[in-house]
């Protein structure tokens, strides 16, 4: 087995014996009302990472009995809500209530990004300091990811407290985009060479042949949605995948309705869907 799955047993803790674990805090799409959104937690010893920070994701941690100020460590994938809605309440309260700044592992490039579009209006402003309004570095710890040669498309590497982290850009929105290098900023990552997580990408078999090539992949978390057309991949694209990879391959991103979808989803060849709040132990 790939993987074994275990149930959260009492409250959510941030670290384990040394595995790598996945647990996803929500594995629905955007509007899901059911889910939580799609947003990943990592968890390999005393190390914590947790990937995107959707609207509903603070909420989330609420119901499982954590304060989302207890996360100290993020990486961004795009600047989607379902992916950064809850930052605002992330910063804010680091600077306001328990006084320490979350670190962000952030290019410079998606930081001016993240910051001027997303960000700060809801958190530049809020006071001066000397005499000038707060920016992105008064929020939050910024590490840097280095830029790798090792892919064809733009990536970086980074090795966080013992996660091997591979980022690199996917094509996603807006749906015009014939390429990642046309596509607004978007990325995926590759967890210590194992786990590829596609992050939100529309259908790109290229990315999976090569990351699967250069990576000993053993589990591919990938995005669905069950209708053509749009900014994610498509389940009857997918589908079309060579067994390699169907075989490994969990879905995520889903609707409400996702369980409507469960039979056929084996019936293609796939491992199945992501379930969140599900530890996935490597």
């Amino acid at each position: 087995m790939i993987f074994r799955k275990r149930n959260l047993n009492g409250n959510l803790s941030l670290s384990n014996d040394g595995q790598l674990s996945l647990f996803p805090i929500g594995a629905g799409s955007a509007f899901t009302k059911k889910l939580y959104q799609n947003n990943l937690l990592i968890i390999k010893g005393n190390t914590h990472l947790q990937i995107d920070c959707g609207t509903r994701t603070p909420e989330a941690y609420f119901n499982l009995g954590l304060p989302i100020t207890e996360i100290s460590n993020y990486l961004i994938s795009h600047s989607h809500a379902d992916h950064v809605g809850g930052l605002e309440e992330v910063i804010l309260m680091g600077r306001y209530v328990t006084r320490r700044k979350p670190t962000i592992i952030i290019t410079e490039e998606y930081q001016d990004l993240l910051w001027n579009q997303s960000l700060k209006g809801g958190a530049a402003f809020n006071e001066k300091k000397s005499s000038r309004y707060l920016g992105f570095k008064d929020y939050w710890e910024v590490i840097r990811p280095q830029l790798s040669t090792k892919l064809s498309r733009e990536s970086y590497d980074i090795d966080f407290n013992g996660i091997k982290i591979t980022m690199f850009r996917t094509m996603h929105y807006p749906d015009s985009a014939l390429s990642w290098q046309e596509s607004a900023y978007s990325v995926g990552i590759v967890i210590d060479e194992r786990v590829l997580f596609s992050g939100d990408t529309r259908f790109d078999p290229e990315m999976i042949e090569e990351l699967c090539e250069k990576f000993p992949i053993e589990l591919i978390v990938h995005d669905v949605q069950f209708f053509p057309g749009g900014v994610h991949a498509a389940f009857d694209e997918l589908k079309s995948l060579p067994e390699k990879y169907k075989s490994k391959m969990l879905l995520m991103h889903y609707p409400d309705t996702w369980l409507n979808h469960s039979q056929k989803v084996l019936d293609a060849g796939f491992l199945g869907f992501l379930e969140q709040q599900v530890f996935y132990d490597l």
